[in-house]
């Protein structure tokens, strides 16, 4: 099932068009029971519109009851909860985007760190009492592991102060594999949402490596410049120059296989994390990131069938 996109081409999308994509968007959404402002749904847009375009299809859909209103959110849900849940979220997430601000900062000493940004329900700026607070970690080329390993000792001290919930380091690329490899709506979503606070000519190079999620998300524009520039570190530095060399390759390269087998380990034996999912990890040269068993697949079978129901109910609504 793929919804029809016309890109480039506002012209073209009538208002049946964009009916349907308004649904598909906040049918992602909804999977996290979380409605979209006006504006959110235009950003997450498949596809290039003309605004009475879309104004015109979305007061359709709300008059037919397909999509629901409440205050300034839309869901397809006719649940007012939701809004209400979101708005508590909303607030929760500034005081810890602050918090991950104030993380960053501190990890971006770390030896070969070279941008960092948060990532998860955080980067879509919501949060609740549950909520850690997830960052994507972009590294030097080939030390990936070095660098992973230093911050993940770190780490280790933070649960002495029960921080760690503030330390997710959960996704690792090096700036020698900067596109994400696999390219689907969930992975799209995730890259353009990421909030970038340290490392802006990284993350510059970054979505710049990731333009593929444009044929996604042809609306949104990615947030480079809330990242910080680098600044020098003589301790960071030091040690750089220390390792750049074989030892410092013998030194990744050991410290990758050693967290492979140890994770290995832990998926063979069925544990789980605090969030009651199987710990599992792809660990490659270039990227450390979670396996959560098939997720993603699920999530995208989930959205395209909910989708498929929705455009067989507006269908029969329209025929009525």
């Amino acid at each position: 099932m793929q919804i029809r996109s016309v890109f480039n081409q506002p012209s073209f999308n009538t208002v049946s068009e964009i009916k349907k994509n308004i649904l598909t968007t906040l049918a992602y959404f909804d999977a996290f029971n979380y409605p979209l402002t006006r504006e959110e749904v235009c950003l997450f847009l498949p596809v290039k519109f003309e605004r009475k375009t879309f104004d015109d299809a979305m007061t359709c859909l709300i008059e037919t009851r397909m999509v629901y209103r409440f205050d300034k959110f839309y869901c397809l849900k006719n649940d007012q909860y939701l809004a209400q849940r979101r708005n508590k979220g909303n607030q929760k997430a500034i005081e810890m985007i602050s918090t991950a601000r104030k993380v960053g900062s501190l990890l971006i000493n770390f030896p070969y760190v070279r941008g960092i940004a948060i990532s998860g329900s955080l980067s879509k700026n919501y949060a609740d009492d549950q909520s850690d607070i997830d960052l994507f970690i972009i590294t030097a080329p080939n030390r990936l592991w070095i660098a992973r390993t230093l911050m993940h000792f770190f780490k280790k001290l933070t649960f002495l102060v029960n921080k760690q919930h503030c330390f997710c380091m959960n996704y690792y690329v090096d700036e020698q594999a900067l596109e994400i490899a696999e390219k689907n709506i969930y992975t799209a979503t995730e890259v353009v949402t990421l909030i970038p606070i340290q490392g802006d000519t990284t993350f510059a190079d970054f979505f710049a490596a990731n333009a593929w999620t444009r044929k996604y998300l042809p609306n949104h524009i990615m947030r480079v410049s809330t990242a910080k520039s680098l600044k020098k570190n003589w301790l960071k530095s030091l040690v750089e120059f220390l390792l750049n060399n074989k030892l410092g390759d013998l030194l990744d390269d050991g410290f990758m296989n050693i967290t492979s087998r140890r994770w290995n380990e832990k998926t063979r034996q069925q544990k789980l994390n605090d969030h009651g999912i199987l710990l599992a990890i792809v660990a490659e040269k270039h990227c450390a990131k979670p396996d959560p068993g098939n997720f993603q697949s699920n999530l995208i079978k989930r959205f395209q069938n909910k989708v498929t129901q929705l455009l067989a109910e507006d269908h029969h609504s329209v025929a009525n």
